[in-house]
């Protein structure tokens, strides 16, 4: 498709036909929902009617024919990328000449003719092949404008170029007009080739999405481990997850321990401890230990799969703005036709001598003017580049109405700490008890959150290190989830973890950092409490930015 009359001329063409309940056919992504009864119609013969007006659809199989579009999409840029330089190269000499040495060349009408000959008819041969299939089907576009302002300049300057003698035995000057036909047809080519290159960019968001599913995946199949293609994945197969693998399938932990980064599909960016029985998504990555799950979603069923459906849903949504434009995008063609026959009439009939030329260039000027539709393609392109930038930045939007009343909201209340923050938790405050010996117990909590998988503990031990803290042994390690871990060093007890932890212990808190403890609470940081014996021997505060 070429412009949205395009998308009124395939919806009111499809629209109409039995067993086809509704057609919604989106410009810029270039995309047709059809809801029929496959019962009574085939998808293959609703290609055909939409070949009747010079349409050719494809039908998007999942993992199939995905590959195919983009190649599509790819030949259509580079096909106009060829074609945009080509006319560039060939209508800068015809615009020099007529703009700068008019009259001072020999046979320069000759020469622009011959430069402007393969401009229309290579670089610009889309614009009347699809113009005439229009007009066989009794429908226009914006290319029927395209080709009608620049077919008539070209015809009216290849007569006075062929015949100059028509105009001059009637005492008028025989002008040519070929620097605007290729001059329009260039800057057309280029706002299509932006509008194109646009649109792929936009669709990158998707691709994005859909490449956080892994191409291989390692299953159990007899007992052995087998890599397999991801669309091979099968329900109730057994995954075996190392560390740093992108988890392909939704299903449960069947085995292992492990931490999980899910930010992608909650915005919290702590990443999340996952044991046996606990469900896991597609795109979400396994962190520290190995896992095996087993798989109870796959391809189209996934959480995954549905958020990218979900985004391309809201890409295809017409706001009413949007409704409004592609009605008046409907009539707008043939309108401008209408309004440039009447002035060429008004001044073929009450303008100055010559009237002929005076008329053809206010027609040609009325077409000109019109062709590139901003009416029709700014609302549709607007919506799409910022529903794919949202979705690229993981904001995802229900569909294009909640765009055009957005302007309305003023409170946002957001849900989750991880959709502001930055997912990277940093120690704030290091707070010790007044008689305790720093630099030994530094060395022994180093040592033991160096034991230790958890998001914060990684936070501890980077802090730990930036102060030059010495690295030492650690004689035994457990770690009990939710709640802390416990540790022997040198023949003493450590305990690390929150305060319900220490009280399970019956490890004593002193006042003075337990009132310490409390304050830093009160600002929403994390507090980890640190003992060796029987009492808190310090606090650390972590918090994420």
């Amino acid at each position: 498709m070429t412009c949205a009359s395009c998308a009124i001329s395939l919806e009111s063409y499809l629209g109409p036909l039995d067993c086809v309940s509704s057609v919604s056919v989106n410009y810029p992504n270039q995309s047709v929902a059809i809801e029929y009864d496959e019962e009574v119609v085939s998808l293959e013969t609703l290609g055909q009617k939409a070949k009747e007006i010079g349409y050719e659809i494809f039908s998007k199989t999942p993992g199939k024919d995905s590959e195919t579009f983009e190649e599509l999409e790819d030949r259509r840029l580079a096909t106009l990328r060829s074609k945009l330089i080509f006319s560039a190269v060939f209508s800068i000499p015809v615009f020099i000449i007529a703009m700068f040495f008019m009259g001072k060349i020999p046979y320069e009408n000759w020469i622009m003719l011959a430069l402007s000959t393969p401009v229309l008819f290579w670089s610009g041969s889309e614009f009347y092949v699809i113009a005439w299939r229009k007009l066989k089907h009794l429908t226009s576009n914006m290319d029927t404008l395209v080709a009608l302002s620049t077919g008539v300049a070209f015809l009216f300057s290849l007569v006075n170029t062929v015949y100059p003698q028509y105009f001059i035995s009637r005492g008028v000057e025989p002008h040519v007009y070929y620097e605007s036909a290729v001059i329009i047809i260039t800057l057309i080519l280029l706002g299509r080739y932006l509008e194109e290159r646009a649109k792929r960019k936009t669709s990158s968001a998707i691709k994005k999405l859909m490449g956080l599913k892994p191409k291989e995946v390692t299953v159990i199949r007899n007992g052995a481990e087998v890599i397999i293609s991801y669309d091979d994945i099968a329900k109730a197969e057994l995954i075996v997850l190392k560390p740093g693998d992108r988890i392909p399938v939704d299903g449960k932990v069947r085995k292992g321990d492990s931490f999980v980064d899910e930010s992608m599909i909650t915005g919290e960016p702590i990443p999340v401890r996952k044991a046996k029985g606990e469900e896991v998504f597609a795109g979400t990555i396994n962190q520290k230990g190995t896992l095996r799950i087993l798989a109870t979603k796959v391809g189209g069923e996934t959480l995954l799969a549905h958020i990218i459906k979900l985004v391309e849903q809201a890409q295809a949504s017409k706001p009413e703005i949007q409704k409004l434009a592609d009605k008046i995008a409907g009539i707008f063609v043939p309108v401008v036709v209408v309004l440039a026959l009447i002035t060429f009439f008004v001044w073929y009939f009450i303008g100055p001598e010559p009237s002929f030329t005076f008329a053809l260039v206010s027609l040609i000027t009325v077409l000109i003017i019109a062709c590139p539709c901003a009416l029709g393609l700014a609302t549709p392109t607007a919506l799409m580049v910022g529903i794919g930038k949202g979705a690229e930045q993981g904001i995802l939007i229900k569909d294009a109405q909640v765009l055009e009343t957005a302007y309305k909201i003023d409170t946002l209340i957001l849900d989750k700490t991880g959709t502001i923050t930055e997912g990277k938790p940093k120690v704030t405050d290091l707070i010790w008890d007044s008689d305790v010996d720093v630099s030994i117990h530094q060395k022994s909590l180093l040592a033991i959150e160096a034991s230790s998988e958890h998001p914060i503990a990684e936070a501890i031990v980077a802090h730990l290190k930036e102060l030059n803290t010495a690295v030492i042994e650690v004689d035994a390690f457990e770690s009990i989830t939710g709640m802390g871990v416990t540790a022997q060093i040198a023949g003493e007890s450590h305990h690390v973890g929150n305060d319900r932890f220490m009280q399970s212990n019956q490890i004593d808190i002193p006042e003075n950092l337990l009132k310490s403890a409390e304050k830093l609470k009160s600002e929403a940081k994390t507090v980890v409490f640190y003992s060796c014996g029987a009492s808190v021997l310090g606090i650390i505060a972590i918090a994420d930015q």
